[in-house]
């Protein structure tokens, strides 16, 4: 009996080895890169192309009616360089519609552009719209990056600087949504016109539930912060002692209704027929109860949240948890209005800062599933104490189930 509970035990966790919030979780499996290589290989291939073809079939197109303003801040690292992949991951696939209704625009973040790797290359000012610099700045901002640049501790100053900085170049542009992506991501082929029924999901649901605009649609987040978070204690302890009560009623209910001992031995048939009538039997029967409960209550915790309860398929509101700031749509003016509340505060961390704000002023805040973007990189840019944030467990589990014959014919019918 114990190596048969034993076996099923094990065949049921072997269900949420992909769930990071799982006991039976298994992350030398669940961080295999299994479509995420693959895009990263036609992303790169997309790249290769423009060395082939003419750079007026890979651009948008000029007009000023475009829908929405990608913008990427790209900084120089050390190490492995992700630019390229989060560019050809945006741009393969896409049809000619759908490259028309995008502005792709890259920031340099440096007061010598020149520093960077792919500045100057051909495929980045080939592929994208326009690489943004700092070109423009008068002397006393330049002067202000330098120092910046020059203080390697003051990044969460530099970086929030950074950030509002492209925002507001991208809404320049007038398109009624701006993302800002980092560019250590992969976007999933069928990204935009997933993007875009989301907005308008978003929209829909906002306005008819909540009477009010949204802050932003996520396109990425990782599952690791979706567990069993202590935050929520009082709930689960809630729905325990309900699930508690379960035994006490249904052996309460067989005492009034005095079911024939039968029922009782199917449960338990080493007893005797003449204990199923007394009151030690139902004692045995309300302790194998409560047993079976406590086991049920381990292992429905045991198996992670995101297997159990997992996220349902689209557009739902994420207030909290939601990790990090990789990949962000904001309406417009929503935009504007977070950069005002930047550059009140001056210094701190993007995702961070932009859920304080959306917790003090009530902002809705929703999420697609599974996320249209991975986070491939392993160091982040953002530095620390010790130096860059290792960031290798920010990883989209469900974006590496997607399958590419299933997106290619899903964008096929679009």
């Amino acid at each position: 009996a114990i190596a048969l509970a034993l076996i099923l035990v094990y065949t049921i966790g072997s269900l949420s080895t992909h769930d990071p919030t799982s006991i039976f979780f298994n992350a030398s499996n669940a961080y295999t890169p299994r479509y995420s290589a693959l895009r990263y290989q036609q992303a790169t291939a997309y790249v290769s192309t423009y060395n082939y073809t003419s750079s007026a079939s890979l651009l948008g197109s000029k007009d000023s009616n475009k829908k929405l303003c990608v913008g990427i801040p790209s900084v120089a690292r050390h190490g492995p360089q992700y630019l390229l992949g989060a560019i050809g991951s945006l741009l393969d696939g896409l049809t000619v519609d759908e490259r028309s209704d995008v502005y792709l625009m890259v920031f340099i973040p440096h007061s010598d552009p020149k520093a960077h790797p792919a500045y100057g290359e051909t495929w980045l000012s080939g592929l994208t719209d326009r690489v943004l610099t700092y070109e423009g700045l008068d002397a006393k901002e330049m002067a202000h990056v330098r120092k910046m640049e020059a203080q390697g501790g003051a990044f969460k100053e530099k970086g929030l600087y950074d950030y509002s900085y492209l925002v507001s170049k991208c809404a320049e542009f007038n398109t009624p949504y701006i993302a800002i992506l980092e560019d250590d991501v992969l976007a999933m082929d069928g990204w935009y016109h997933r993007t875009v029924n989301a907005l308008l999901d978003a929209e829909d649901q906002s306005i008819q539930r909540h009477g009010k605009k949204f802050l932003y649609l996520r396109l990425f987040y990782t599952e690791a912060f979706l567990g069993w978070n202590s935050e929520e204690w009082k709930t689960y302890l809630l729905y325990s002692l309900c699930f508690a009560v379960m035994p006490a009623a249904i052996v309460s209910f067989l005492r009034i209704t005095k079911l024939p001992p039968k029922f009782p031995l199917l449960l338990n048939t080493h007893l005797r027929t003449s204990e199923v009538r007394n009151g030690y039997s139902y004692r045995r029967l309300v302790a194998t109860f409560y047993v079976l409960m406590a086991a049920s209550i381990l292992l429905f915790f045991a198996l992670g949240r995101m297997t159990v309860l997992p996220l349902p398929t689209g557009v739902h509101e994420m207030p909290r948890f939601g990790c990090c700031s990789q990949a962000f749509v904001f309406p417009r003016q929503k935009a504007l209005e977070l950069v005002s509340y930047f550059a009140e505060v001056k210094t701190g961390y993007v995702d961070v800062l932009t859920e304080h704000y959306a917790d003090a002023r009530g902002e809705l805040r929703y999420a697609i599933t599974p996320s249209l973007f991975q986070h491939v990189g392993k160091t982040s840019s953002k530095m620390g104490s010790q130096g860059p944030i290792i960031k290798g467990k920010t990883w989209s589990f469900a974006f590496e189930k997607y399958d590419v014959e299933k997106l290619r014919r899903e964008h096929e019918t679009v």
